[in-house]
């Protein structure tokens, strides 16, 4: 176990599944873990189960609402006053849903919480993130997005055009996610900060089992829960990338299983890694 002592990690959702247990992870090799989550009651159980878990830990919760590019701004802000520098940046958080919803923002509830924000929260972080000495951020994405086979669609990112399908769209915003990082890596090559993304393979968790996917998927998703793996097993490609040596200065890569996998071809596609982040830019009001 790598000796975290002293660095400060950032995960958001991590008051349940794999963000938990990445956060447990991180806390049990002496980080300071901040786990950024919207329901305080959740968030308070976890850091209490994590300091039980290891009793030296020294885990907290502030809360964050990827749902509101208000509550993300207002999380950078209170992080930025108590803390000078960020180790780790875990962009964890993900939702899925069957039929379309739109948040306060005006945007496509999944395009917003599972990219939008993420990408407006590495931003608003990113002075913190290069004033640590080897910053690492990881976004967990998933092999859905190689169901985005044909990219992203620019013209209707917020899904207003055509006939919702919210299992396609959840795979758009994995796509982005990769993409995202792909080009947060190259606008970063000279800095001291790496970012990857992660497929933290078939995870045991309630995604897409509460009716947030439809009945198909979600019957699927059921059959599929005995080949499942545990939290636990599938928060530790992330592990890897936020606390091993071996992937010092490794950036801009697509990870599974702690190695380098292939993306698909529409996630190597730099023109649409660009091209999203200036959209996400104008989007989210950054600079």
């Amino acid at each position: 176990m790598t000796d975290l002592s002293g660095q400060v990690a950032v995960i958001t959702g991590g008051n349940s599944g794999i963000g938990k247990e990445t956060a447990a992870a991180l806390a049990g090799m002496g980080a300071h873990v901040i786990i950024a989550a919207r329901n305080p009651a959740k968030a308070a159980a976890a850091v209490q189960e994590l300091q039980q878990r290891a009793p030296d830990a020294t885990v907290e919760h502030l809360p964050l609402d990827l749902a509101s590019f208000a509550s993300v701004r207002a999380f950078a802000d209170t992080f930025d006053a108590r803390f000078e520098c960020l180790d780790v940046l875990v962009n964890n958080a993900g939702g899925t849903l069957h039929k379309r919803t739109v948040t306060e923002d005006g945007h496509e509830t999944q395009f917003q919480v599972n990219h939008l924000s993420h990408f407006l929260l590495t931003a608003l972080l990113r002075e913190r993130l290069e004033a640590a000495p080897a910053a690492r951020v990881i976004n967990v994405s998933s092999t859905g997005h190689t169901f985005a086979r044909h990219g992203l669609d620019f013209d209707d990112l917020d899904c207003e055009r055509h006939k919702y399908r919210g299992f396609l769209v959840y795979c758009q915003t994995k796509l982005a996610n990769v993409l995202f990082t792909r080009e947060l890596a190259r606008r970063l090559d000279e800095t001291n900060v790496t970012a990857n993304a992660v497929h933290p393979g078939y995870v045991r968790s309630k995604f897409a089992r509460e009716g947030d996917m439809g009945a198909v998927v979600g019957t699927v998703m059921i059959l599929g829960r005995p080949f499942a793996i545990s939290s636990a097993a599938g928060a530790r490609t992330s592990v890897y990338l936020a606390s091993s040596p071996d992937v010092d200065g490794i950036t801009g890569q697509y990870f599974y299983k702690c190695r380098v996998a292939k993306p698909s071809d529409a996630a190597l596609d730099d023109a649409a890694a660009a091209r999203l982040w200036e959209v996400s830019a104008e989007l989210t009001g950054v600079s």
